[in-house]
């Protein structure tokens, strides 16, 4: 399976056609090599058709001579019975009973039994006689008697003939296959009909040997050429048909429970009259079997002649192990696939067979192998299909649980395991109280009450849900949906942490700020105090220094050679207008005497020389 579709792998197809029959969608067809058999004949080669011995029972006849005149029509150089194989095959199988060295006996004549224990049931290759089957018996002969150049045609109702044809063990001879579904349609189309043709008899009668196709005909022809009753004895002898049947018995026999058997196995239920290729309608098996069986008596065919119409031609076949190497799975990985598909534990697998395989641990290694999909599991799907309200659960990102009155999971999202860690299956199986608090749950369903857009934080889950809590009349149930709204919250709640560490950041900076600012202003406060002061100070003495002499003679600043700036009135108003009172400061000193110049050292009416003003340090003044 892939992609939802059954494909074909041809490695490990034993070509039993059971997928043809049950496709309701007709999606599997055959290939047709009936072009090649038509342009073998145009080409005016020799080209001779062997008829498998079930056209007795499924094409329309009076005489069978009818037949061979029909396919004569059709271009064939001649036409001989598969039977006539079967009844060599059948003295092959003789010989193998009566040297008795082999413990169980299986017909070879299935070629879809052949494939499947030589490639499923190695270890059963040494009970398959090895012998040809009849339709490579019969190609065989056919060749030997009219030259290996002869193209041989097999019409029968087996598909697996073709890949038969094809088999490198004696892939010499037949040519080519068809069904009796393409011979009819080919009939059809040249406008000939059966039983309208002529009575050409057959050359040669394999008497009970054209009873090969229905069930039990291989044995009732081994029967019928058996010679002696001591060697009927050897052997006990059943026959098996159809393919589970024959896969059960190859069990049984891997297991060792079958000892001394000659064992028919035919794949088709009801042997080859009602084989894949057979799409006639109105085909009944059990009236053909039994038309067969009234019709040939169970007599053999005649051994001498089947002995010099086999001289020379090898009816051996060397059978062989051509199991497939598959990898397989160890136990955890088994139940790991078995866990996606609901089953957890050995309850859980139901065996029912649904999917095709026996039990589930089978269908888990199909998985593994590639050969199945998970989707394969009816009861699986069922569950998964019940409603579209399931549908809508699994599609839906948020948890949804319904519960009845006494708090049973009735229904539970497969989502629901992300947020509670329970899968489906084992919640359905559980109470409310098993996964959360139920309080709101019981106050909806006794007071019938809805709530809506409830914040719920599960700490066992590390989870904040938003809810929506609404109870049903009718079921007498309760609805919860739960949305996961955690990853808002943290984030909600990352960005308030942020916000807090922020402001606190800006309160510890405004206090530092204001505590700068204040140290900043004190210190500010200082510092103008005693600038004023020094400034009155100084303005004080340039007042003193500039006022008019009069006891004693005063000396202006600038004779003395120094620049000293005026202070304007402005000023000077300004700094004695300043309360020290409001500053917190002490009142000014008083103004010192004004500053006199000893006379002795000037001259009246005369302007100071100037050495000597030069000569006037600060500290004189």
């Amino acid at each position: 399976m892939s992609g939802g579709r059954a494909l074909i792998m041809e490695d490990h197809c034993v070509l039993c056609g059971r997928c043809l029959a049950v496709c309701p969608q007709e999606a599997k067809t055959l290939s047709s090599e009936l072009p090649q058999v038509k342009a073998m004949i145009q080409r005016g080669e020799q080209v001779v058709a062997q008829l498998a011995p079930s056209y007795v029972g499924l094409l329309d006849f009076r005489e069978i001579g009818q037949v061979r005149s029909a396919l004569r029509k059709l271009g064939f150089a001649d036409v001989f019975e598969t039977a006539e194989g079967a009844a060599a095959v059948t003295a092959e199988y003789l010989q193998l009973i009566e040297e008795g060295r082999m413990d169980n006996i299986i017909t070879t004549c299935c070629p879809v039994i052949n494939d499947m224990i030589e490639m499923y049931f190695p270890s059963l290759v040494p009970f398959l006689a090895p012998v040809v089957s009849p339709m490579i018996a019969s190609g065989r002969m056919i060749k030997q008697a009219l030259g290996s150049d002869t193209r041989v045609v097999f019409i029968g109702p087996c598909i697996a003939k073709r890949k038969e044809a094809r088999d490198p063990r004696h892939a010499d001879a037949v040519d080519a296959v068809i069904s009796f579904e393409e011979l009819s349609g080919w009939l059809k189309e040249k406008e000939i009909r059966i039983d309208a043709c002529e009575n050409d008899p057959f050359p040669f009668d394999p008497a009970v040997n054209r009873l090969y196709p229905v069930t039990g005909g291989v044995l009732a022809s081994v029967r019928a050429g058996l010679p002696a009753e001591s060697a009927r004895q050897q052997y006990r002898q059943f026959a098996v048909h159809g393919l589970s049947s024959c896969n059960e018995l190859c069990r049984d026999m891997v297991a060792g429970s079958v000892h001394r058997c000659v064992i028919e196995m035919n794949s088709c239920e009801n042997g080859c009259i009602k084989g894949p290729a057979v799409t006639k309608k109105g085909v009944y098996p059990y009236k053909i079997k039994l038309d067969m069986e009234e019709a040939i008596q169970p007599v053999s065919a005649a051994r001498d002649i089947v002995r010099r119409r086999t001289e020379g031609v090898d009816l051996k076949k060397r059978f062989e192990d051509r199991s497939i190497e598959e990898p397989f799975p160890s136990e955890d990985e088994i139940r790991e696939i078995l866990a996606k598909t609901g089953k957890h534990c050995a309850e859980d697998e139901l065996n029912c067979g649904a999917c095709g395989y026996v039990s589930c641990r089978e269908k888990a290694i199909a998985v593994y192998q590639g050969k199945a999909e998970l989707e394969m599991c009816i009861p699986h799907l069922t569950a998964q299909a019940e409603s579209m309200a399931n549908l809508i659960l699994n599609e839906s990102p948020n948890a949804v649980i319904i519960a009845d009155a006494s708090q049973q999971i009735l229904e539970y999202a497969a989502v629901g395991e992300r947020f509670f860690g329970v899968s489906r299956e084992r919640a359905l199986k559980r109470r409310l109280s098993e996964l959360i608090d139920p309080s709101d749950y019981e106050a909806v369903q006794r007071s019938h009450r809805n709530i809506y857009g409830k914040k719920v934080y599960y700490p066992q889950y590390d989870r904040w849900t938003l809810q929506n809590i609404v109870y049903i009349p009718r079921q007498d149930s309760t609805l919860m949906t739960f949305i996961d709204i955690t990853a808002q919250e943290k984030r909600l709640r990352q960005e308030q942490e942020t916000r807090n560490e922020t402001i606190e950041l800006a309160h510890n900076v405004i206090r530092n700020q204001m505590f700068t600012a204040q140290k900043i202003a004190s210190l500010l406060g200082e510092t103008t105090a005693e600038t004023k002061m020094t400034l009155t100070r100084l303005t004080r003495v340039i007042q003193d220094d500039t006022a008019p002499a009069e006891a004693s003679e005063e000396v202006p600043p600038h004779a003395a050679g120094e620049d000293i700036p005026q202070q304007s009135k402005t000023e000077t108003e300004a700094a004695d207008g300043m309360d020290f009172a409001d500053l917190g400061l002490p009142a000014a000193p008083a103004a010192k005497p004004k500053l006199k110049i000893n006379t002795q050292y000037a001259k009246p009416h005369a302007a100071p020389e100037p050495a000597a003003v030069a000569g006037q340090s600060s500290d004189a003044l």
